[in-house]
């Protein structure tokens, strides 16, 4: 993408971090997102490594365009989402991006985010994956989850469980999460349709390796979020 085709940034946007014992890439992904004009909120969520002193280094190289939010103990997903929208919020955030700091978003997918919100064609922009250049246990996971989404949040999605969303403030005050852990990203589809808010959904690459293909929703965290959602439905 050349220069010319950068959307220009004319809305107070904050990246949402959420870092995990993401020692090895934490400090690549944020330098990456402040080269292109972000403002970053690191959540740490409880890192067991050096994720907290990379990124106290992080905010007085780039202050004051990066902040670090830390849990003391893991909480989980949908806690340190939940912090993210919070701190945004706080600092005035006219739209706020989630992403993730294992090096597994191309921070140039960014510049589909931000322009529909700023426009106001939508209020909740959700990034898609290709599920034909995923590993085929990471494509039937995900295509599973898809339906798990349908079927408790009423709402069906190409990717239920993409990390990489943007939300316009407005939006952002109006989801009432509960998840703490992986079922987050469904639990944001359905709060999407149950606010009634118009959502746009957008291509995305995604980076995989090793490392990246290890995380995200297995057959056990699938498993967890049906029982979440069971649990949340019996209480009902």
């Amino acid at each position: 993408m050349t220069n010319k085709e950068i959307p220009k940034i004319t809305s107070d946007i904050y990246i949402i971090l959420s870092c995990y014992n993401e020692e090895e890439t934490l400090e690549e992904v944020v330098t990456g997102l402040v080269e292109r004009g972000f403002k970053v909120l690191i959540i740490d969520d409880g890192s067991k490594d050096n994720s907290p002193i990379i990124a106290r280094r992080l905010v007085k190289k780039f202050a004051p365009n990066v902040y670090h939010y830390r849990h003391i103990i893991n909480v989980g997903l949908g806690g340190a989402i939940k912090t993210g929208i919070q701190a945004a919020l706080s600092r005035g955030a006219d739209i706020m991006i989630t992403f993730d700091a294992d090096g597994q978003h191309n921070p140039d997918d960014l510049y589909n985010m931000y322009p529909p919100l700023q426009d106001g064609i939508a209020d909740v922009v959700i990034a898609s994956r290709d599920f034909s250049d995923m590993p085929t246990g990471r494509r039937f996971g995900n295509t599973v989850m898809n339906y798990i989404t349908y079927i408790f949040q009423g709402k069906m999605v190409t990717d239920s469980q993409s990390g990489l969303r943007a939300f316009t403030a407005s939006a952002a005050r109006k989801l009432q999460l509960k998840s703490p852990h992986y079922g987050v990203s469904s639990e944001i589809i359905g709060e999407i349709h149950r606010r009634h808010l118009e959502m746009l959904e957008v291509p995305m690459t995604t980076i995989y390796d090793e490392r990246t293909i290890q995380k995200g929703t297995n057959t056990l965290v699938g498993i967890k979020i049906i029982l979440e959602f069971l649990n949340e439905t019996l209480k009902k």
